[in-house]
């Protein structure tokens, strides 16, 4: 009954201080990954936890490539000012 208690307040404890996980990419990798690993000779879980970093991995590429691609976007979309040309000097 202890280890039961204190089983579940620890499990409680841990709950309340992590934050949410991104998890963009890692389900689908560890999907892939775990299949892969479970074919390849019974290393699902070793599988699971690759494919999920590599998962993970690719998603962030993908990502920071679609940001690049906003920014260049809004770039060419409002251009900057052409520069003001000097004034040209007055004659003495």
């Amino acid at each position: 009954m202890k280890y039961r208690l204190f089983a579940i307040s620890f499990i409680l404890s841990v709950m309340a201080f992590t934050g949410t996980a991104n998890a963009k990419g890692c389900i689908k990798g560890a999907a892939v990954g775990g299949v892969a690993g479970h074919v390849a000779g019974e290393h699902g879980v070793a599988g699971a936890a690759v494919g999920c970093a590599v998962g993970s991995h690719q998603a962030n590429k993908k990502e920071k490539k679609e940001k690049e691609e906003q920014v260049a976007a809004q770039k060419n979309a409002n251009p900057a000012p052409a520069p003001a040309t000097p004034a040209a000097p007055a004659n003495k």
